[in-house]
């Protein structure tokens, strides 16, 4: 058997059985300490969202993200351990996907933006019952523009890479204006956090955008790259174990900014950013629904969808959220397949 092939999907069953062992112990203390929002609802502004979710949000803890990124943590951390204590094992040594060209940064930007994410939940949850405690949406960007600051800077002066490349067309250098590129990647990314909405929904979606990320790294020959979205894959199904309908708990912005964070560089190392938004069709279209909806109201005066993001309007129309959940799953399957067809052809 290829080593290869043992190498990816071998750390994907680990991520997951750690995830399904994690999680009786954080929901244990998740419900014992109540980590749920104390008002349900965006606001007042919100009458149709707040009427969908009323009895959803109070109740139910956040903070479900910690399983994605702990699970990927505990796997890695157990792979590089095992060389460590056996260092002459050429079978060990090869199974560790633990490199500085491969994996470093999108774990890193994974973490950090996890642990921002952390601290927006932690003060949603500890607040006074404002249904817009946490941090502000400014303080979150800034954030993320910060962390996609960092990146940018590493891809144009540690990695050298300047270009991006645009299927059936070619590459195309932007130098220096690649750091703001791809900081205007990650914030857009971040923006189709509003997905994390529906029981199972953001879970679904980012495991198949992650798997077909996983299956254009190991066709580009980066088998750590691969192997690492393949353990997010297993963290992130673990997580959605106890996330579909009803929901244990919800997966909330420590893991959804991470796994948005993460996947920008990850698209940025496979120089496939522009297949992106192929891939990543779902969470493109939710979030341009809220800008359309954004700007209708103030230019148009009235509203294109019953309540944004588009999930919620699907469900305002009177589907039920398992309809809307697995067919945003179906479409994320097919886009998925469509772009990583456009990403080894072109």
């Amino acid at each position: 058997m290829d080593i290869n092939v043992l190498k990816v999907f071998a750390p994907a069953v680990i991520s997951f059985v750690v995830g399904l062992i994690l999680t009786p112990f954080l929901t244990d203390w998740l419900y014992k300490n109540k980590m749920w929002k104390k008002k349900a609802g965006k606001g007042s502004d919100t009458p149709i969202f707040n009427s969908l979710h009323q009895e959803k949000e109070t109740g139910t803890p956040r903070m479900g993200g910690i399983i994605i990124w702990m699970s990927v943590l505990c796997t890695i951390g157990l792979f590089y351990l095992l060389t460590l204590i056996w260092p002459d094992n050429p079978l060990f040594a090869k199974l560790n996907f633990l490199s500085r060209n491969q994996t470093w940064l999108p774990l890193f930007t994974l973490i950090v933006g996890s642990l921002v994410g952390l601290v927006d939940d932690w003060l949603q949850v500890t607040g006074n019952g404002d249904a817009k405690a946490g941090l502000s949406f400014w303080k979150r960007t800034v954030m993320v523009l910060l962390l996609g600051l960092m990146g940018g800077l590493w891809f144009y002066y540690r990695l050298d890479i300047s270009f991006v490349y645009i299927p059936f067309w070619g590459t195309l250098d932007l130098g220096l204006l690649l750091i703001p590129f791809f900081m205007l990647v990650m914030f857009s990314l971040f923006s189709s956090g509003v997905i994390d909405g529906l029981d199972g929904l953001s879970g679904g979606v980012m495991a198949i955008i992650f798997g077909a990320y996983a299956g254009i790294s190991y066709f580009q020959g980066r088998i750590d790259l691969a192997a690492f979205c393949v353990v997010i894959v297993g963290g992130t199904l673990a997580f959605l174990w106890f996330n579909i309908p009803p929901a244990r708990f919800y997966m909330s912005e420590t893991g959804i900014l991470g796994l948005t964070t993460a996947l920008t560089v990850v698209a940025f190392l496979t120089n496939s950013v522009v297949i992106l938004l192929v891939i990543a069709f779902p969470l493109v279209i939710t979030s341009l629904s809220v800008v359309i909806q954004m700007a209708s109201k103030k230019f148009r005066g009235k509203k294109v969808f019953l309540v944004a993001p588009l999930h919620h309007h699907f469900e305002a129309l009177g589907w039920p959220a398992c309809k809307v959940v697995m067919r945003y799953w179906v479409l994320s399957v097919i886009f998925a397949i469509v772009g990583m067809i456009v990403a080894l052809i072109a």
